[in-house]
């Protein structure tokens, strides 16, 4: 095209070459990086070493046993199918433990060891969500938080859905905070690719996915952007998306994989969850700040440690007035998303939709975690800010290692139960708590479930429980029986009951001769039904 218009203009003048500008030396930039981002690789070495170091040291329990027992199988299509009837959860975690166990095995290491991957890679995303929010100092903050936290540590060794959850719940929110920044189609498909794994992972991401993309929705109706000005970090009134198409798309995209999700959860029907509701709904909203500053166990730690590790972060809400206006437009956006994900299924339980368990909001921690971490990194927070940080962060760390070292801590220990009833004959049952059968046939692969309505010849009955015990447990369920022996092992009570020759018990006496008030469940060797 030049030639031809020159042709047609006069006679043509040939422009000077373009002068290219010399290569900026690459070293620069890559020590620069490593510098800025150097206390960032510290905290993923501490946070790898916390939740792989002692990965192995407690056992399975409950949830965890039943996996490898009952839920795994040697093709996906029966592993999804099961998972359908027997679980409670979306199927991202299945067919990602699935595969892993198809490589590692079934030991309690391999399948832990996604949740602890999982819960570093989590480290990674909250420093990343820290630069959206605010400075580099923000960024330390919240990777920190998340590294020394015990419930993120908790839930990093176990096999169990809740660990990738909070990772994805943290990529969905930077995701979102990227997309709220900068509406293009690439920051857009990155928040609905992270939110579909979200969703896809736990139900309760929907508490969380839900806000935000309706106020990705909101930034595209011209009539509501000057309100929405103060949830801007630059406080300015949002412009319309740079790619409408690619917003409405990537919503659209989400609301489908939701949608997906809704015969998964009427087929589910709730399996697993009738604890939920026998656990009074006050005692559950004091459980979930022990959660956050306790662990998966908080309980066992008692109200006078749940008070002291809260001390700080109720200093932290003095510094609230100090914070800049940009600092309070992140403080809001953040805390206001993950307030709205803890409210809405209260509300939900209150209507009688009761699915509110502490652990089940691990996601809506990272939202929180990153609201306190503006206000300790705020620009006038100064030298208190780090100190309530490190103060935050010791008392973390300090219960992360009580629980390393101390069993009333820790998970009860299935396994120092099997172990004790290694010896005994084949013709024999084992009452155990609710939900204490697949834990057992884990670690003693000889045990099987004990269906309603069978009938059991045996000279042996064992019982496990735990505190408080029946007053009638040591009573023999015939007079047969006599007890021969007692064993307390991290939590859990073994009562031994042997007859001088085999008895005829019905599945439905031994569950009446359990040791928990609770509900039982039995257990037997193959060789001992029979009438």
């Amino acid at each position: 095209m030049g030639d031809v218009h020159a042709s047609l203009t006069g006679p043509s003048v040939q422009a000077p070459a373009p002068i290219r500008a010399k290569p900026a030396a690459r070293a620069t930039p890559t020590l620069v990086g490593w510098r800025d981002h150097w206390p960032l690789l510290v905290l993923i070495v501490v946070a790898a070493v916390l939740r792989l170091a002692t990965i192995g040291e407690q056992s399975f329990w409950y949830d965890e046993a039943y996996t490898p027992v009952h839920v795994l199988h040697a093709s996906l299509g029966a592993t999804l199918h099961t998972m359908v009837h027997t679980e409670n959860t979306p199927p991202v975690w299945y067919v990602l433990i699935w595969a892993w166990s198809r490589m590692f095995g079934i030991g309690a290491v391999a399948l832990r060891t996604p949740s602890a991957l999982a819960g570093v890679a989590t480290v990674a995303v909250a420093w990343y969500i820290g630069r959206e929010l605010g400075s580099r100092r923000t960024a330390i903050v919240l990777a920190a938080i998340v590294t020394f936290d015990p419930l993120f540590v908790w839930y990093s060794q176990e096999a169990r859905a809740y660990a990738l959850f909070a990772l994805f719940a943290a990529l969905s929110l930077w995701t979102f905070l990227r997309a709220w920044r900068e509406p293009t189609a690439r920051e857009f498909a990155g928040w609905a690719a992270a939110s579909v794994l979200a969703l896809g992972t736990h139900y309760f991401a929907a508490f969380l996915v839900a806000p935000e993309g309706a106020l990705l929705l909101a930034a595209a109706v011209p009539a509501l952007r000057p309100t929405l000005a103060r949830l801007r970090l630059d406080g300015e009134a949002p412009g319309p998306p740079r790619s409408p198409l690619g917003l409405f798309v990537a919503l659209a995209i989400v609301a489908l994989a939701a949608c997906a999700l809704v015969p998964l959860v009427i087929a589910q029907g709730g399996h697993g969850t009738q604890w939920i509701g026998r656990w009074a709904l006050s005692a559950r909203l004091v459980a979930i700040p022990g959660y956050f500053l306790l662990g998966g166990q908080s309980p066992d730690f008692g109200h006078g440690l749940l008070l002291a590790c809260a001390v700080p972060i109720v200093v932290t809400v003095g510094l609230l007035p100090g914070l800049r206006a940009r600092e309070w437009r992140a403080f809001g956006l953040v805390f206001g998303l993950g307030e709205l994900s803890v409210l809405v299924p209260l509300v939900l339980a209150l209507a009688g939709a009761d699915y509110l368990a502490p652990r089940n909001l691990i996601g809506s921690w990272i939202p929180l975690a990153a609201a306190l971490a503006v206000v300790l990194a705020g620009e006038r927070a100064g030298v208190a800010g780090w100190v309530l940080t490190g103060l935050i962060c010791a008392a973390g760390l300090g219960v992360v290692v009580a629980i390393d070292v101390v069993p009333r801590f820790q998970r009860a220990d299935w396994s120092g139960v099997a172990r004790s009833l290694r010896a005994g004959p084949a013709d024999r049952a084992v009452v155990t708590v609710e939900l204490g059968a697949a834990p057992l046939e884990y670690y003693r692969p000889g045990l099987q479930y004990v269906h309603p309505g069978t009938t059991l010849r045996v000279r042996e009955i064992d019982l496990v429980g735990y505190a408080p015990v029946r007053a009638v447990a040591a009573t023999p369920i015939t007079p047969a029986f006599r007890l021969v022996g007692r064993a307390s092992i991290h939590r859990l009570d073994v009562y031994r009951f042997v007859a001088a020759t085999p008895q005829t018990l019905t599945e439905v006496q031994l569950r009446a001769d359990r040791l928990t008030p609770t509900s039982s469940e039995v257990l037997a060797p193959a060789g001992a039904a029979g009438g």
